[in-house]
C-alpha cells in the first residue's frame, strides 16, 4: 500500500512541490484526518470540512509562512493546522496544553495573526499590507472571511479603507451559504478565470485610459456600462463600489477551478481583489452535511455514525434555563423582545424563537447593531433582552456606554458565558464584564450564583424599567439546585445570608457560592466559624450586608469569577469610604481571576489554578489569619 501523501507534508514547502494533480489526494487526506480529529477532541468542524479544498489551494499557490494567510475567526483553522507542520499534534486541539481552537501567533508562524472573534482578518491584513509597502517588499497578504462574518460593520470599514488607499490585499469572501452567489457551475467559472486574468485586466485599463480622452459625458456613460456588464455578469458591484476588484463566484471545492484563479490573482499588481468562493459548510462528510447547523461545533464523535457523545446531565444547563425562563416571563408580557447577534442557539434565544418567532431579531455578526437596535426598541416601550456573550459584548462597549447607559435606557443584558469556559480558551473567557459594566453610572449588574438564582434574575431584570440592567451566567450546567416553578422578582441592591457563622464571612459573587460553601465546611471543621454570603448583586452593592460582614467578622473575603477592578474592587471602596478599614483587627482580601489570560483547560481545572476553589478559599482564609493564627486551625 503506498504511503499517504499527508505523511509526506511537514509543511507548505513540501505540499508545494507535488504536482497539481495529486492536490486532490491530498484534499481528501486532509478532510479524513480533520474528521478522524476532532472525533477525538471536539470542536469546530463544519467550517473547516468545508474549506479543505481551499486550504489546500492557498498554501499551494501562495508562499506562506512569507505571504500572509489570515483565517477570520480561525474556527475553520484546523486542516490550515495540519498543513502547517501541527498535525502531530492535531488530537490535542482545545486539551490542556495543546493547540488551541483557533489561530495563535504563539503557536505558529504560519498564525499571522490571532483570532476568534470574527469580522477582524480584513483590517489586519489592511494593516498588514501598509506596514509591507512600507518596508518596500512583495509579499501578499490574505484574508479569508466567511459570509457570516461579513455581516459585521468592522468588515465593511475595512474594505471601504483599503478600496480608498488602493493596497495591494486579496480578500476571499467564503461564502458558505449561497447568502450572495447564484449558482455556480463552468460557466461562471470561466468567466471568474476570465476577469481575473491579466489579459482581461489589461484590456480593462487600455479601454479606461482611452475613456478617459472621450468628453467628460461619455466617459461617464462608458464606466456605468463597463460597471453594468460586469455587475450583469459577475454580481461583484457592491464590491467593486468599495473599491475592490471582483472575481466570482467560483466553485470553492473545485480545485481546476481555483488554482488558476488564484495563480491569477496572486500576479496581479493592481489594488485590493476579492475573490468570491462558494463553499459547502460540513463538505464531504456525510452527518455533517445532513444536520442543520452543518456540525459547527461538536463535542466528541462516532466517525461511522456521526453520533455525538452524549454526557449524563446532572442539571440543566444554564443557557436553557435562562431561555425557558424568558418564555415564561413573555408569556405574561408581550412586550417582551429578544435580541441576539448570531447566535440564537449560544444563548437560548433559539428556544425563545420557536414561541415567539415575531419577537425574536438575530441580527447576525453585529453586536454593536444589536445594542443599539435593543436600545431604540427600549424607546418605545418595548422590553428588549439582549442575549450576547460576555466576551462579545466587549466588542459593542461604546453602544453600551452612549446609546444605552447616558440614556438610561432600560435594556437587559444577559450575559452568557460568564468567567471561564474552558475548551475555547481566553478569546471566549468572560473575565471583565463586571468590571466593564459596574463602572457605568445606571447600571445594575447582578450574577447568578445558581440555575434558580438565574430564574428569580431573569424576571427581575423583566421588572425593572429604571433603566439598564445585566446578569452574568457561565456555560455549561447548573449545580443541580431544586427550580421554581415560576422566577420572583429581586430586591434592586440586596444580597443574601446562606449560612451564618462568626469569625469568618465569604462573600461571594456568582457561581463560585458552591465552591465557598465547600470551604465553609473545611474551615468550620477547624474551629473556624464561617458566613457565607450571596452578593447577588454587583452594582447596586448590598452596603448594610457588606459593612454588617465586616463589622461581625475577624476575615472578610470576597469571591468573583472576574478581573480586578470589578466586585472586590467595589467592596473595598466601599469598606474604605465608610471606615471599615479603620478597625484594625479586620482583615479583607479580594479573590479574583489572575491577571493573565488563562490557556484553555477544563473549567474547573482553570479554576483551580486560578485559586478560586474551595482549596483556594482555604487558603487565602489560613494567609488572612496568619501563619500562628493558621497554625493553630489546622492542628
Amino acid at each position: 500500500m503506498s504511503t499517504p501523501l499527508l505523511d509526506t507534508i511537514k509543511s507548505p514547502d513540501d505540499l508545494r512541490q507535488l504536482p497539481e494533480n495529486q492536490l486532490r489526494q491530498v484534499a481528501d487526506e486532509v478532510r479524513t484526518e480533520t474528521i478522524s480529529a476532532v472525533s477525538v477532541t471536539g470542536g469546530h468542524l463544519g467550517a473547516g470540512l468545508g474549506v479543505v479544498e481551499l486550504t489546500v489551494a492557498l498554501h499551494y499557490v501562495f508562499d506562506t509562512p512569507r505571504d500572509r494567510l489570515i483565517w477570520d475567526v480561525g474556527h475553520q483553522a484546523y486542516p490550515h493546522k495540519i498543513l502547517t507542520g501541527r498535525r502531530d499534534r492535531i488530537r490535542t486541539l482545545r486539551q490542556a496544553d495543546g493547540l488551541s481552537g483557533f489561530t495563535k501567533r504563539q503557536e505558529s508562524e504560519y498564525d499571522p495573526f490571532g483570532a476568534a472573534h470574527s469580522s477582524t482578518s480584513i483590517s489586519a491584513g489592511l494593516g498588514m499590507a501598509v506596514a509591507r509597502d512600507l518596508d518596500g517588499k512583495r509579499n501578499n497578504v490574505i484574508a479569508v472571511i466567511g459570509d457570516g462574518a461579513m455581516s459585521a460593520g468592522m468588515a465593511y470599514e475595512a474594505m471601504n479603507n483599503a478600496g480608498a488607499m488602493h493596497s495591494r490585499l486579496i480578500v476571499i469572501l467564503n461564502d458558505n451559504d449561497m447568502s450572495i452567489a447564484p449558482p455556480t457551475g463552468a460557466m461562471s467559472s470561466y468567466l471568474a478565470r476570465l476577469v481575473s486574468g491579466g489579459t482581461y485586466r489589461g484590456i480593462r485599463e487600455t479601454a479606461k485610459q482611452l475613456a478617459k480622452k472621450l468628453p467628460k459625458f461619455i466617459y461617464e456613460k462608458a464606466q456605468r456600462a463597463e460597471e453594468f456588464a460586469r455587475g450583469f455578469w459577475t454580481g461583484g458591484t457592491m464590491f467593486e463600489e468599495l473599491g475592490f476588484y471582483y472575481v466570482g463566484p467560483i466553485d470553492g471545492h473545485n480545485l481546476d477551478h481555483l488554482l488558476p484563479i488564484l495563480k491569477n490573482v496572486r500576479d496581479t499588481e493592481t489594488g485590493p481583489v476579492l475573490v468570491h468562493v462558494v463553499t459547502k459548510k460540513g463538505k464531504g462528510y456525510a452527518p455533517a452535511e445532513a444536520a442543520a447547523d452543518k456540525y459547527h461545533g461538536v463535542v466528541t464523535f462516532d466517525v461511522v455514525t456521526g453520533a455525538q457523545t452524549k454526557a449524563k446531565a446532572n442539571a440543566p444547563s444554564y443557557t436553557k434555563v435562562f431561555g425557558e425562563s424568558l418564555i415564561k416571563e413573555a408569556r405574561q408580557d408581550d412586550k417582551i423582545v429578544a435580541v441576539t447577534a448570531a447566535m440564537p442557539s449560544g444563548t437560548g434565544i433559539d428556544l425563545f424563537g420557536k414561541e415567539f418567532p415575531t419577537r425574536t431579531f438575530d441580527v447576525g455578526i453585529a453586536e454593536q447593531h444589536a445594542v443599539t437596535f435593543a436600545a431604540g426598541m427600549a424607546t418605545e416601550g418595548y422590553k428588549p433582552f439582549c442575549a450576547i456573550y460576555s466576551t462579545f459584548l466587549q466588542r459593542a462597549y461604546d453602544q453600551v456606554v452612549h446609546d444605552v447607559a447616558i440614556q438610561n435606557l432600560p435594556v437587559r443584558f444577559a450575559l452568557d458565558r460568564a468567567g471561564l469556559v474552558g475548551a475555547d480558551g481566553p478569546t471566549h473567557a468572560g473575565s471583565f464584564d463586571v468590571a466593564y459594566l459596574g463602572c457605568l453610572p445606571n447600571m445594575v449588574v447582578m450574577a447568578a450564583a445558581d440555575e434558580a438564582e438565574l430564574v428569580h434574575m431573569v424576571a427581575t431584570a423583566a421588572a425593572y424599567d429604571s433603566g439598564p440592567i445585566a446578569f452574568r451566567y457561565p456555560r455549561g450546567e447548573g449545580v443541580g439546585v431544586d427550580m421554581p416553578e415560576k422566577g420572583i422578582p429581586l430586591a434592586i441592591g440586596k444580597g443574601r445570608i446562606v449560612k451564618q457563622g462568626s469569625r469568618i464571612a465569604i462573600l461571594s459573587l456568582g457561581t463560585r457560592l458552591s465552591e465557598a460553601l465547600t470551604a465553609a465546611e473545611e474551615l468550620e471543621a477547624r474551629g473556624l466559624s464561617t458566613t457565607v454570603a450571596d452578593a447577588r448583586f454587583a452594582k447596586p452593592l448590598d452596603e448594610d450586608l457588606i459593612l454588617r460582614l465586616a463589622r461581625d467578622h475577624e476575615v472578610l473575603v470576597t469571591v468573583e469569577e472576574g478581573s480586578i477592578g470589578g466586585f472586590g474592587s467595589y467592596v473595598l471602596q466601599l469598606l474604605a469610604d465608610k471606615g471599615a478599614l479603620d478597625r484594625g483587627s479586620l482583615k479583607v482580601r479580594s479573590m479574583i481571576l489572575p491577571d493573565i489570560y488563562q490557556d484553555h483547560d477544563k473549567p474547573e481545572r482553570m479554576y483551580a489554578k486560578a485559586g478560586l476553589d474551595s482549596a483556594g478559599i482555604v487558603t487565602k482564609v489560613f494567609e488572612a489569619l496568619g501563619q500562628e493564627e493558621a497554625r493553630k486551625a489546622r492542628a
